[in-house]
């Protein structure tokens, strides 16, 4: 049993195991998958089959989709309705204020797009529901953590899969880092 644990969502996890490396924390990073965000209601029992195995936890989560099934676990975790108030609480609340229909992407979202939005909604085989998807949004907003042209490239795939123009929000990963630092503290 090792003793202090993060358990983290997958797309937090390599941001989470940099961040703890570099600040000298001695925990262990154990991810979740990222796909169970397509499935909030598997979250929470994903964390609690994960949690016995170590003395201390605390969860690299916001509430992601589990409607306070993550608060009911008992363990601490990060502020915030989803990831990218934890990058960049502001940021998203402005972007949502001046234009609801805003569609996020972190880095990770960017990179897995494909897989973990346009294929997992079937949208691969079945092109058409596009429109019954994401009819509502009006815009995409790279929230990016490190800008680099790859990342941007799939940012940019992204939004033109989707019809809508791309804006980008340099945000770095100082927001995660304070959340963690407040959370491991």
């Amino acid at each position: 049993m090792t003793s202090a644990a993060v358990i983290s969502c997958g797309a937090l996890a390599l941001d989470v195991r940099a961040i703890a490396r570099r600040r000298g924390w001695d925990v262990e990073v154990v991810p979740v998958d990222a796909l169970l965000h397509n499935h909030p209601e598997r979250i929470a029992p994903a964390v609690d089959a994960l949690r016995e195995r170590h003395e201390e936890v605390a969860l690299a989560y916001a509430d992601c989709g589990t409607h306070g099934a993550l608060d009911e676990l008992g363990l601490p975790r990060l502020a915030g309705d989803h990831c990218y108030d934890v990058f960049a609480r502001e940021d998203v609340a402005s972007a949502l204020e001046a234009e609801p229909g805003t569609y996020f992407l972190t880095d990770f979202l960017a990179r897995t797009f494909e897989h973990t939005v346009w294929r997992e909604l079937g949208l691969d085989r079945h092109p058409e529901l596009r429109d019954d998807y994401f009819r509502h949004y009006t815009r995409v907003i790279w929230l990016a953590q490190r800008p680099t042209a790859t990342t941007r490239a799939c940012a940019e795939r992204a939004a033109s899969a989707l019809g809508l123009p791309l804006e980008v929000r340099e945000v770095g990963s100082d927001g995660l880092e304070r959340a963690l630092a407040r959370l491991l503290g």
